[in-house]
């Protein structure tokens, strides 16, 4: 029986990591998205799309489906999930690590916040015209502000409520360095807010404000579960899986009938 993997997918680690282990034999994987881009990227392997119903309900399915090891590639704020994943791992006993890429350095000109709404609060004293490039989920927590503009970009159409002054911009990425100056400056941008969601796709807009001597409103990521072993790179979990996943893909802990 080959070892399955489950990928808790949606990022650009967790295309990776399902294309490096669908190249290997003895390995069966399956990735699950949460279903909330229309469009997703191709993805190697089994996919499956939709929530579990909670922890019990992906402990459930790790279980029917002989699930061997349990990788947590989520973005780094779906933090439900990952603690839903973290939990499901402890009731199973399936060998679990979570994959997150590493988050951004920290800039002179950046004012690090523990949560949207505290990134809201630090808007009046640093600008009126807001770049709000924290996804389409939400923007709830900056509606109050009504002396604010705000440009939101999203691939999708946001969830209301939203901010009563703003312009939206479908649009997908990744954005080159040129599109984010051009962006600003040509919606006259004096403040950017984003997440510290790390790596190099959505970096330009950090190098633009830069260039432009713009302050940045960065909202931490939250932290992991304790006990979660974590790695920085597809590398690293493959590693990790080299170790959990034993020599003719037997399945693990009681995750076997």
């Amino acid at each position: 029986m080959p070892a399955h993997v489950l990928i808790l997918g949606g990022t650009t680690e967790a295309r990776r990591l399902a294309t490096a282990l669908a190249a290997r034999t003895g390995i069966r994987v399956t990735t699950s998205l949460a279903g909330r881009v229309s469009r997703p990227g191709a993805v190697d392997g089994e996919v499956r799309t939709g929530g579990f119903g909670g922890p019990e309900g992906l402990a459930g399915w790790l279980r029917a489906h002989r699930v061997t090891a349990l990788v947590d590639a989520t973005h780094p704020f779906a933090e439900r999930i990952t603690a839903n994943a973290a939990e499901a791992a402890r009731l199973t006993g399936v060998p679990h690590a979570v994959l997150r890429r590493p988050g951004w350095d920290l800039d002179d000109d950046w004012h690090p916040v523990a949560s949207l709404e505290e990134a809201a609060r630090a808007l009046p004293r640093l600008g009126r015209r807001v770049f709000l490039s924290t996804g389409r989920l939400g923007l709830a927590a900056f509606a109050h502000l009504t002396d604010t503009r705000f440009v939101i970009r999203s691939v999708q159409p946001p969830e209301p409520p939203m901010p009563p002054h703003c312009e939206l911009i479908l649009a997908r990425g990744p954005f080159s360095l040129a599109d984010e100056l051009d962006l600003l400056r040509a919606h006259r941008i004096d403040v950017l807010v984003t997440k510290d969601s790390g790596g190099a796709a959505t970096a330009p807009k950090l190098a633009a404000a830069r260039r432009l001597s713009l302050p940045v409103v960065v909202v931490r990521r939250p932290g992991l579960p304790p006990g979660v072993r974590e790695s920085r790179d597809v590398d690293g979990v493959l590693d990790w899986l080299a170790g959990v996943i034993p020599p003719g893909g037997a399945c693990a802990a009681d995750t076997c009938p």
